[in-house]
């Protein structure tokens, strides 16, 4: 039997059960998030990932425009513009953070 730790715990809606991943009673679809926020192997959301690692407003916005880039389907946009959008507001984010950080007294 194995030692138990913090992943025998449940943490952000997450349970480990028998070694996997299982998620506790509601969907990320009935909890009304968007799949392009969920990651397609592990379930894991942006949001989690960003709250998990304490990153900053800039930091953890860059962090889901990337995690969601080429997932987020846009009326009046296609697939490869949306993506580029994405990926432009990430580096914006990022430049926002460069700039807050030279800033700071």
């Amino acid at each position: 039997m194995r030692n138990k730790d913090w992943k025998d715990e449940i943490v952000n809606n997450d349970k480990i059960v028998g070694g996997s991943l299982k998620h506790l009673n509601e969907t990320a679809k009935e909890r009304n998030i968007p799949s392009y926020y969920i990651g397609s192997v592990y379930g894991y959301e942006a949001r989690k990932v960003v709250e998990d690692w304490n990153l900053s407003y800039n930091i953890g916005t860059a962090v889901t425009y990337l995690l969601r880039a080429g997932k987020k389907v846009e009326q009046g946009m296609d697939d490869k513009a949306k993506h580029i959008e994405d990926i432009k507001k990430t580096i914006n984010h990022l430049k926002f953070e460069i700039e807050r950080l030279e800033n700071e007294h």
